[in-house]
């Protein structure tokens, strides 16, 4: 803390007592009459404080002859208030008591020790509250996490443990969630499905996960929003946007409503990248969530999404510098055309739940999903390439003395897509002894409409590429004079039913009566577009010992199959896989998990070991978070690593956390060959073998910290710290083996500084308009704060001597971000 304290002093408004004064002193102690230490007492509205002893003492002056309020506060337990009015050199007695907190959690929720012999992790969502960053904050909390890796603050999009954003279950409430398909820039992208303001529970998984959730390779995200107990709301608004929810109880407490609004725009943002232009981005998201308690065994509820996202962008102009410190240069491109996207998403789920006993629970839903996308742009590019000057003696050092290649691009695309999932869904719960018993079956149909019409031309240099090959004295017969550099054109109608099944059980279900925990189960799926049924068996395993040290060892082992969804079907010239397969993986994970005190708080380590042994793998390359597939080849691979975690309150009374992750992932492409200057197949190397994925990315390391002044706890500070080794790429239309170039590392570093201008501190007068507040806090974010330009992709231009060069695309720089939230 001592660290953080001088950068805090600007937001601390000085103030001193005058020379008369008193003193209160006392002991503060819990409902069972144990001393509580380090409780913070401070004075309402006036900065310092004090803290108490190991034996729950304090002493504190404050002003004399004033009436003044006293706070007594600590994490878990509730506030106390007491108004003291002292003569000068008084000293006053105050004992006080502080009692529990009482919060009403979600059904089926209090399941820590159950959770913690599986794998997956839970995340308390009021972490989220004050997290500094340019995006949504619960995926941002998801890219702190072991395993997890992100190399783009604009996106909330994921990689776990060498997996794409495709392999990623998500879902709300037992309803799946899917990503926009058409989004190929972070910055398109908006609001993430998530509303953070509503969420209640939060579960994740980077593997090894349970039978009972659905068929990707990579992870899970459970999330489940509130039941509310009665009336509250919160309110935001920011430089990037803002929020409100509001949540109550009607109806003799048999009806409950949970409704959020979002507005995002990352104009602000975008201003700051190289690219110059008119951007007008535009991300609305509206929620709601009804339940009514018919009777006390029957529950029905829905959930209601609609999201409008629209992003428009006239660029201008960009000036880049990239190369090395002996061979500088830098491009210069102005533009002419614009771009306009926009991606219209609906939900609607209703659900039933039936409880017939307290040991069992049937659960009824019907879902449906629509995602209605466009992509309509024409831009012009001109572009020059010049050579800077490197002598730092040079009067014109920095400066271009030579054009090294001019050339014109033209971006064309009219793009759209609609699709429409529907569901229903039936999930069942049964404790029977010391077991649970869990199933499901569920039916969805699918209907996509894609249309696609996507070229680029490419005039460098004085011709247009492709460019056929110059003999002199031959004329070549077999070359349309006039060709594009890209064509991808598709016309799709896609209608198919799925069936998936799955059934588990866990054994050793009460902790405090089995050290032995076992839960076993197979699903199974069925599509009828390419009539491949899948059984996926899935075990986990956890024991704990009885040893002096509280530590618990998993091992989880299975088959995870995923059928491609519409995207896997597409090749990258457009053209349809009809036969495509289900990709496959199969996971061993090896964990342990340790709890343990240091300096008398509550800590966390966790460590897992975990190979991936993948096949009928489909290859890809990732454009920004625009994935293409290669939808006619196949490929085996693996993945391999180790995650560490250690969580805990590294300052009392909150969570913080630091992880570490190593992984490789590679991949062997099947009948693949290498090709000589003219593309044809060169025998003399053989094969390629083995090469990177495009989430080969070896080291990430990530913190997220939260700090307090010990003395006056209403300043708080959140840090999130992200550092990804460099990730694999290559020239476009290659071969696959020949992306083994690698882009610089991604580091990235977030701050947020807040103070608590409303809180239990602050006292109201009935007719105060500000009474109705609980809490309102003011923070100031330097996101990006050590500026670093993050690479996220490359575009590829051509000099007048035929070579290529590959141009970074640049992340936002360091931006300062001021937001106010309020809770009521």
């Amino acid at each position: 803390m001592k660290y953080i304290v001088p950068i805090l002093l600007f937001l601390i408004s000085s103030s001193s007592f005058s020379q008369e004064r008193a003193v209160v002193y006392g002991k503060i102690t819990d409902e069972k009459g144990r001393a509580i230490e380090l409780a913070n007492v401070a004075i309402s509205g006036l900065p310092g404080g004090t803290m108490t002893d190991q034996k729950g003492k304090y002493e504190l002056a404050v002003p004399a002859n004033t009436e003044v309020y006293v706070t007594m506060s600590f994490v878990g337990l509730e506030k106390g208030v007491e108004k003291v009015f002292l003569q000068t050199g008084e000293r006053y007695e105050l004992n006080k008591t502080l009692k529990s907190t009482f919060t009403q959690l979600p059904e089926v929720e209090v399941e820590d020790e159950q959770i913690r012999s599986s794998n997956l992790v839970r995340i308390d969502p009021k972490v989220a509250f004050n997290v500094p960053t340019s995006s949504d904050k619960i995926p941002t909390l998801l890219k702190t996490l072991p395993g997890v890796s992100s190399g783009n603050e604009l996106s909330s999009q994921y990689s776990v443990r060498g997996g794409n954003f495709d392999e990623n279950l998500v879902y709300v409430n037992d309803i799946e969630i899917y990503r926009p398909f058409l989004v190929r820039a972070g910055q398109q992208e908006g609001l993430s499905f998530v509303n953070s303001d509503l969420v209640s529970s939060l579960l994740f998984s980077a593997g090894g996960f349970d039978a009972k959730y659905g068929d990707k390779m990579s992870s899970v995200l459970d999330l489940k929003y509130k039941k509310p107990n009665g009336f509250a709301g919160s309110a935001m608004i920011s430089l990037l946007g803002a929020s409100f929810h509001v949540e109550g109880v009607a109806a003799k407490n048999k009806f409950t409503y949970l409704l959020g609004v979002r507005y995002k725009t990352n104009q602000y943002l975008l201003n700051s990248l190289e690219t110059k232009g008119d951007y007008r981005p535009s991300f609305v998201d509206v929620q709601g969530l009804l339940s009514y308690d018919i009777s006390k065994k029957v529950e029905i509820s829905f959930l209601g999404t609609v999201s409008s996202n629209k992003y428009q962008v006239v660029p201008e102009s960009r000036e880049t510098d990239f190369g090395t410190v002996q061979e500088a240069k830098r491009i210069t491109i102005y533009f002419d055309g614009q771009e306009v996207d926009r991606y219209m998403t609906y939900l609607a789920g209703l659900t039933t739940t039936y409880k017939p006993n307290r040991r069992t629970r049937l659960k009824f839903i019907a879902s449906g999903y629509n995602s209605d996308e466009s992509e309509t742009y024409d831009i012009i590019g001109q572009y020059w390439i010049g050579r800077l000057d490197n002598n730092a003696g040079s009067e014109s050092f920095g400066e271009v003395i030579e054009r090294q290649g001019v050339g014109t691009y033209m971006n064309h695309a009219r793009n759209s897509m609609n699709i429409n999932v529907f569901n229903l869904t039936h999930k069942g719960t049964k404790e029977i002894g010391n077991q649970l018993l869990q199933w499901g079956v569920k039916y969805q149909h699918e209907s996509i409409a894609d249309e696609m019409n996507e070229w680029i031309m490419i005039d460098s240099a004085g011709y247009s590429l492709p460019h056929p090959p110059d003999t002199p004295g031959m004329e070549n017969t077999n070359f349309d004079p006039f060709g594009v550099y890209e064509l991808i054109r598709t016309n799709a109608n896609i209608n198919s039913n799925r069936y998936t099944a799955f059934i588990q059980n866990t054994w050793g279900v009460d902790p405090d009566s089995s050290k032995f925990t076992l839960t076993g189960g197979i699903r199974a799926n069925y599509w009828d577009y390419n009539q491949q049924l899948v059984i996926s068996p899935r075990v986990t395993m956890s024991y704990k010992p009885e040893w002096k040290k509280d530590i618990l060892f998993r091992f989880s082992t299975g088959l995870y199959y995923q059928p491609p969804f519409y995207r896997e079907l597409v090749a990258q010239n457009g053209t349809i896989n009809e036969n495509q397969q289900a990709q496959m993986s199969y996971h061993i994970v090896a964990a342990s998990d340790w709890n343990f005190k240091a300096w008398g708080r509550p800590f966390k380590f966790v460590t897992e070991l975990y190979y991936k042994y993948m096949d009928n793998l489909i290859p890809y390359n990732i454009d920004n978070v625009r994935i293409r597939y290669y939808a006619f080849q196949k490929s085996h691979g693996y993945a391999t690593g180790v995650d560490f975690k250690v969580n805990g309150e590294f300052v009392p009374g909150v969570e913080s956390w630091v992880s570490l992750s190593f992984m490789s992932t590679r991949e062997d492409v099947y009948g693949d060959k290498y090709l000589d200057q003219d593309g044809n197949i060169d025998e003399s190397r053989g094969d390629p073998g083995y090469i990177p994925r495009p989430t080969d990315q070896r080291v990430n390391v990530s913190i997220f910290f939260q700090d307090y002044l010990p003395m006056n706890p209403t300043y708080k500070m959140s840090l999130t710290f992200l550092y990804g080794s460099s990730l694999p790429f290559g020239p476009p239309n290659s071969p696959k083996y020949q992306h083994t170039l690698r882009m610089p590392p991604y580091r990235r570093v977030d701050i947020g500084f807040s103070k608590e201008l409303i809180g239990a501190h602050t006292k109201f007068n009935p007719k105060n308009p500000l009474r109705v507040f609980n809490t309102l806090w003011i923070t100031a974010e330097i996101l990006n704060l050590l500026g670093v330009n993050n690479t996220v992709s490359y575009i590829w231009v051509t000099d007048i001597y035929g070579r290529q060069y590959a141009v970074p695309n640049y992340l936002t720089s360091r931006q300062l971000n001021v937001k106010l939230v309020a809770r009521f």
